[in-house]
């Protein structure tokens, strides 16, 4: 059993079972998700961000490294009378297809750094043309924060570096600085985050 599926075998949502704070933000202020897209949901965990997107209309895909937090994520979605089709995806191995999604939701998944540029290249393939990636992430400024994240630099977020990774791309949004989180017992308090909308 991987770390994950010891975190999310328990009863209680680790991360809670409501949608993040920017995804919400992110839809009330620019209207990204709307109904019927395609919309995939990665490192989605116990799937509060995917079941927000199928409230919104969105045929959601939701990929995560752990089997029991995609069993949770069935759960919830059930709960709601909603559908989000579940997958066991090592990022690590991913097959992005080209220009398949609509929208890619990427809520605080922190990777190696050859993962995240594996990632980001996936991205970058598999969004149609007038598709949005949203993200938020810990900061590599968050180190200091105990609020959650990873305790190594190297998993967080260098905001220089993915503003590099979109350069060519139309930025909607992006952030980076302080901000409170509460989401479940393991985002709680003042953190440094990075918010992007490409």
């Amino acid at each position: 059993m991987n770390l994950w599926d010891e975190r999310f075998q328990h009863k209680r949502y680790a991360f809670g079972k409501e949608p993040n704070v920017f995804l919400t933000e992110a839809q009330n202020n620019h209207h990204i998700i709307e109904q019927n897209d395609n919309a995939l949901a990665i490192a989605e965990g116990e799937g509060r961000n995917a079941v927000y997107l199928a409230e919104l209309g969105a045929n959601v895909a939701a990929w995560d490294f752990s089997i029991e937090g995609l069993r949770k994520a069935e759960r919830l979605a059930f709960k709601y009378d909603l559908h989000v089709e579940t997958e066991h995806v090592d990022l690590n191995d991913a097959q992005w297809t080209f220009d398949h999604w609509d929208q890619i939701v990427c809520i605080y998944g922190h990777f190696s750094p050859h993962l995240k540029a594996r990632t980001i290249d996936g991205v970058k393939k598999a969004l149609k043309p007038g598709g949005h990636f949203i993200s938020e992430a810990y900061s590599i400024y968050q180190l200091p924060y105990n609020s959650g994240g990873p305790k190594s630099e190297d998993m967080l977020y260098d905001p220089i570096q993915l503003l590099e990774a979109f350069q060519d791309w139309k930025i909607k949004h992006f952030y980076t600085g302080e901000t409170i989180r509460n989401e479940g017992d393991h985002h709680h308090g003042l953190a440094h985050v990075i918010q992007i909308i490409v």
